[in-house]
């Protein structure tokens, strides 16, 4: 499509402001440092440290070629016991064999010597480029002055230490009262391109989704099993939704961390208040999965894809996701263009059972496909203004069953191309 086509385009992608209140969490302190790696000289190591072993839950990459960090991580997480996070960024150190996994080691060793913990509570998290090999001593230094530099109000420099691409710091918090004693929940991520989630949850054999590096904070008591339900619950909410660009990364992980200090009852699974923590852990991780999509390399609009009347989920998910990733969509997204075309087509080769004699598209309100013919031409001025929103909602309705999916996508814009054809040089 023609640049002049979209007369809303300004060549910058969204403007988000955001205020960076501060944010504490009982017994957890932070660091975020510049070691060097990032020729910015910004702030590229952090440290999470809670001052008790914590309950852990934590979801991984299925990417088949996994950054040294998640291949020692994994197991780790599965313990359902973490004390501390270290996590560096500008190196991915992924594709690095088993230097990178001797650096990912170090990294952990350094933390925990200086933290005084064992070294099987210290989760590694790395992101950056893919392939370069990692300053293995740079590393540590950093960490280490990552961990002298701890402070229950470093929750922004620890935040700052995680972002790459990052046009703007992504963190949620909330309060909330469990009988009589207030908890807090809050977290951070980081991401804006390979960005199109597909992750497995440490400890349980369920594929889930999930995309960057986000890490929540909570002071909850909660048992394994009951957070890593948490976690299950909102990842297909959250970061399971998401895609800017259909790469899966190397380095895909999100944890959450509860270390009890806020000595409320312990919660199960089964718990009446249960559903509260749990509830608070979906929409932290859904504020921060759609600010990731907001930051989508270049992009300009958020897209919320819903599919209504599947036969199945997979079948609702097949062609939210086929749309989703759609260069042809996401291109007619950026230009503003209520032609549905494309989004059909998507639909049809999906792989999704369903009668497209019966199909019906909404943008927003505004029905633009009625059983299976597009009637845009009757709409136009009002599809038009739909789609020239930052943030509208495409809806189809396939009336071939009763399940439904959700994905949040960006558009594809000149931006994320420019930026991503010199990524490397």
């Amino acid at each position: 499509m023609a640049r002049n086509a979209n007369p809303s385009y300004t060549g910058a992608p969204m403007k988000i402001d955001v205020d960076p209140v501060p944010i504490r969490v009982p017994g957890f302190r932070f660091a975020g440092v510049a070691c060097g790696l990032k020729e910015s000289g910004n702030r590229d190591v952090a440290v999470i440290a809670s001052a008790v072993p914590a309950i852990a839950a934590a979801a991984f990459t299925t990417n088949r070629v996994q950054a040294a960090p998640v291949v020692l991580g994994r197991p780790r997480a599965a313990a359902g016991r973490l004390q501390a996070i270290v996590v560096n960024s500008g190196n991915a150190n992924a594709y690095t064999g088993r230097d990178g996994l001797a650096t990912a080691h170090a990294m952990c060793r350094t933390a925990a010597r200086a933290l005084a913990i064992p070294e099987t509570l210290v989760l590694p998290s790395s992101t950056g480029r893919i392939g370069v090999p990692p300053p293995r001593e740079q590393l540590c230094r950093g960490v280490e002055a990552a961990c002298a530099a701890l402070s229950p109000d470093g929750f922004h420099d620890a935040l700052a230490g995680i972002m790459t691409t990052d046009a703007f710091p992504k963190f949620a918090a909330e309060t909330l009262l469990i009988g009589d004693r207030e908890v807090t929940v809050a977290g951070m991520a980081k991401g804006a391109g390979m960005i199109a989630p597909r992750v497995l949850l440490a400890g349980r054999p369920v594929p889930t989704h999930a995309t960057t590096l986000a890490y929540v904070l909570s002071d909850a008591a909660v048992s394994v099993a009951a957070l890593r339900r948490a976690l299950q619950a909102a990842l297909p909410q959250s970061f399971n939704a998401i895609v800017v660009d259909g790469d899966t990364s190397t380095n895909d992980t999100v944890a959450v961390l509860a270390n009890g200090l806020a000595a409320n009852p312990s919660l199960s699974a089964s718990s009446r208040e249960f559903p509260e923590l749990c509830g608070a852990v979906v929409r932290v991780l859904q504020n921060l999965a759609r600010k990731i999509v907001k930051d989508g390399e270049g992009a300009t609009k958020v897209i919320d894809i819903r599919v209504h009347g599947a036969k199945t989920r997979r079948d609702a998910e097949r062609v939210a996701d086929a749309i989703a990733r759609s260069p042809l969509c996401k291109a007619a997204f950026f230009g503003g263009d209520p032609y549905t075309g494309r989004i059909v087509c998507a639909a049809g080769y999906s792989g999704a059972t369903f009668d497209p004699a019966k199909l019906d598209v909404y943008l927003d309100d505004v029905q633009v496909v009625r059983g299976g013919r597009e009637i845009v031409t009757r709409v136009e001025r009002a599809a038009a203004a739909v789609v020239q929103r930052p943030e509208f909602t495409l809806t189809l309705h396939l009336h071939a069953g009763h399940a439904i999916a959700h994905r949040m996508a960006a558009d594809l814009t000149l931006d994320y191309v420019k930026f991503n054809s010199d990524y490397r040089t």
